[in-house]
């Protein structure tokens, strides 16, 4: 039986969903593969790159997440 909090016997119950783990990691490498890019380069020299940045300006107002 679970307590409280979802806690038994001071241990947590954790469900990870492989699929939305996977999906993740998929973006996460293709993001990294895109800033290693010299595409990347010159779209930051130049000031039009949004894919990053605008990850990063989401990340700046809500650090929590």
């Amino acid at each position: 039986m679970i307590g409280a909090g979802g806690f038994d016997k001071g241990k947590a119950k954790v469900t990870l969903y492989t699929d939305e783990v996977n999906n993740l990691i998929k973006k996460y490498k293709k993001i990294k593969k895109y800033m290693r890019s010299p595409l990347y380069q010159v779209k930051t020299m130049d000031g039009t790159e949004e894919v990053v940045s605008e990850l990063l300006k989401e990340y700046e107002e809500n650090p929590e997440l």
